[in-house]
């Protein structure tokens, strides 16, 4: 019997310092760690998230973090340094956890060539095909299609979530969209923490939402 305390956040844009993170048992990060995409902006956030009061810690990117899509010698340093056997990173890939089976992808629809990014259709179709039948936890930077997304969510990530049925999705991405629903048994997720920016109106991003609780 699972009985986990689950914290989920996302969206934090390099702002992560100024989150007070409550004791857990997991805590869940699903992308855009970084603004700029910067090597020094994820070594900054690695840093901060071993440190915070929960026994694991998961994280992807998202479609900011430009320096993990890219492989190089400094990123494997970061990783040396902060990827432990309590702080994970998940790429297209899975993990477990206890009893609990987790999935996560950074991957989203494409929007402006941003990292991870795929066209609709079959290209990111590919991606999804890869989530096991038994993922208990999924974690994507995307939006499921009609869900918490503002209707830019994926159509194809809908379709694969349906047939796997996760006993819980975490996502962002979309920040206005911030909040949970629950679906036969499903629990949705958009733990997006900053604010929509406005050009025109609002400029400056800032944290203005709190951390998701879960139990599971």
């Amino acid at each position: 019997m699972t009985n986990m305390k689950i914290i989920a956040i996302l969206d934090t844009h390099g702002l992560h310092r100024n989150l007070k993170i409550p004791r857990g048992d997991l805590l869940i990060h699903a992308g855009d760690v970084t603004e700029f995409g910067q090597e020094d902006e994820l070594e900054d956030f690695l840093d901060w998230f071993a440190l915070q009061p929960c026994k694991y810690k998961v994280f992807v990117a998202g479609n900011h973090d430009l320096c993990l899509e890219k492989p190089n010698n400094r990123k494997f340093k970061v990783f040396e340094k902060y990827v432990s056997k309590n702080v994970f990173y998940l790429q297209n890939s899975s993990i477990k956890i206890e009893n609990l089976s987790l999935w996560g992808s950074p991957v989203s629809p494409y929007f402006f060539g941003m990292a991870f990014n795929k066209n609709r259709g079959d290209e990111i179709k590919k991606v999804w095909q890869k989530i096991p039948s038994s993922t208990d936890i999924l974690i994507t930077h995307t939006p499921p299609f009609g869900i918490l997304d503002n209707g830019v969510g994926c159509e194809e990530l809908l379709a694969k979530v349906m047939k796997v049925k996760p006993k819980l999705h975490i996502f962002g991405h979309i920040h206005q969209s911030y909040g949970r629903y629950s679906e036969n048994e499903k629990l949705f997720v958009n733990a997006s923490l900053t604010n929509q920016i406005d050009c025109v109106i609002e400029r400056n991003l800032k944290i203005v939402h709190i951390p998701h609780i879960i139990h599971l």
